[in-house]
């Protein structure tokens, strides 16, 4: 198979036999001459190209825009011009071309400027604010502007097919890319331990802790780590350093005021910074402080993103952010956005965990055998009541009337949903509206259902349940001890 030695037709050699001058001007003077002429021809074409392709993108932007205003010109007349004039007077929008030109204006700049020129125009035609003409004539500039830039954009990029079919007719160092490496990398050795970001353990035994890794599918692709698994052991959790407080106390997107404070306190650049940060905020988040919160959340994330754009990472975070690069800071804040809402969920599961299931009296009965249900009054008692049967004779009309009565009091000062499935004779709606109140309120209440009598079980088997099934009240705990001792007392 021959070999094709073609691509190497376009290498540019310094031959210096092909160089010819006067004989008054020694060659080495010429050569370099010559050498210098070709760098600066290759750099000046670079620029060219650059401008060029700069300029070709800011009009993609510009030329939709300018045919819009002209269509809503045209549609809602020379007022919705004033209005848009007046707009980016005072009101302009901040996004502007991404170039490293100094003093780069924005696109609503630039739109300014254009319809300005337009309205000089019209008053060069003697078309004043008044006139019935005047919609027409600022529609009729505006088209202009509009063709002339599509004609100038097909101009730019014939040019700009020209300079790079020119540029890529010779090989130059720029072309020359790395291919294979089999460089051999060492491992990097454990750094030592850096003032900044330490770890305090809560006790002088070695703890493992084990952290929540959030967001995974975050951007910054950080280990964002806060919310120690639960464990019965005391965490080591990382703390804030005096310098990583400060730090965490600046405001939410005020990237000038955070590239300034690093640059003056590099303690912040350390491992374990952006993890105490997320700590400190699970904390404020904890204790309802939502702004501090979401600071340390920000300021975590910074770090990261820092620490994730490689050797030169902070100086491309912030310059980045600190021009407003669109993409940039929005991909940020909302990684910022979800990392809190992430936040929020985990307090709020770790509260609920740590409050535990909630006290609640239950009436349960004894035994199967054993039936619980309510003798709810009808009223107050009657004025004339009748006692038939045997063991009536020595009971007083009176206190059977104040017996009944006490039973209607307690009843009436129930709340009416306790009323209402006392009435049904439902003990499940009663334990549900007892497992409703707290503790102290339910119990009073049994009380009183037993005292006034309107509680009835049929072999006397009445257990409140405060979240453990099977365990007993105290008073029947003392009366089983009572019941052994007298029984002991029998034997002896």
């Amino acid at each position: 198979m021959p070999l094709n030695y073609s691509k190497w037709d376009s290498l540019e050699l310094s031959d210096d036999s092909d160089i010819e001058g006067h004989p008054n001007v020694d060659k080495k003077s010429l050569i370099k001459w010559k050498q210098r002429d070709i760098h600066e021809k290759r750099e000046a074409r670079k620029i060219r190209i650059a401008q060029l392709t700069a300029d070709l993108a800011c009009n993609d932007v510009l030329e939709p825009r300018i045919k819009q205003i002209a269509n809503d010109v045209a549609a809602q007349g020379p007022s919705h011009f004033s209005q848009l004039v007046e707009k980016f007077k005072t009101q302009p929008s901040p996004e502007k071309p991404q170039t490293n030109a100094p003093n780069q204006k924005t696109y609503d700049e630039m739109l300014l400027s254009l319809l300005l020129s337009v309205w000089e125009d019209t008053k060069k035609e003697g078309v004043d604010k008044d006139s019935p003409r005047l919609g027409e004539t600022l529609v009729k500039g505006l088209q202009t502007h509009v063709n002339r830039m599509a004609e100038h954009q097909v101009k730019m990029r014939k040019d700009l097919e020209a300079e790079e079919a020119e540029q890529k007719k010779k090989i130059t160092s720029d072309d020359i890319h790395e291919g294979f490496d089999s460089h051999y990398v060492p491992p990097i050795p454990e750094p030592p331990p850096v003032k900044g970001a330490h770890i305090t353990p809560s006790s002088s035994k070695a703890k493992k802790t084990e952290f929540e890794v959030l967001n995974p599918k975050g951007v910054s692709a950080a280990e964002d780590t806060f919310t120690p698994s639960s464990s019965d052991d005391t965490e080591e959790l990382p703390e804030l350093t005096p310098s990583l407080e400060a730090f965490s106390h600046l405001p939410l997107r005020g990237y000038e005021q955070s590239w300034e404070f690093i640059k003056s306190h590099r303690d912040v650049i350390v491992p374990g910074a952006s993890d105490a940060l997320l700590v400190a905020a699970f904390r404020a988040q904890s204790v309802g402080e939502a702004k501090y919160a979401t600071q340390c959340v920000h300021q975590s994330l910074l770090l990261q993103y820092c620490d994730k754009l490689g050797k030169d990472g902070v100086s491309i975070f912030f310059r980045k952010m600190i021009a407003g690069d669109q993409r940039a800071t929005g991909v940020f804040e909302k990684d910022v956005a979800d990392t809190y809402n992430h936040l929020v969920e985990r307090v709020r599961i770790s509260q609920a965990e740590d409050d535990g299931p909630a006290e609640q009296i239950q009436l349960v009965p004894e035994n199967p055998s054993t039936k619980i249900s309510f003798n709810v009054p009808d009223g107050p008692p009657p004025e004339h009541i009748e006692l038939e049967g045997p063991g009536f004779e020595n009971v007083k009309m009176e206190d059977v009337k104040k017996a009944l009565q006490m039973r209607w009091d307690v009843f009436s000062a129930f709340d009416p949903k306790l009323q209402d499935a006392l009435k049904a004779q439902s003990l499940d709606q009663v334990n549900k509206v007892l497992g409703a109140m707290k503790v102290a309120d339910a119990e009073e209440v049994v009380k009183l259902l037993d005292m006034a009598g309107i509680l009835n079980f049929s072999e006397g088997g009445i257990r409140d349940e405060t979240g453990q099934a099977g365990e007993a009240t105290e008073e029947e705990e003392e009366e089983e001890e009572e019941e052994e001792e007298a029984e002991t007392e029998e034997k002896a």
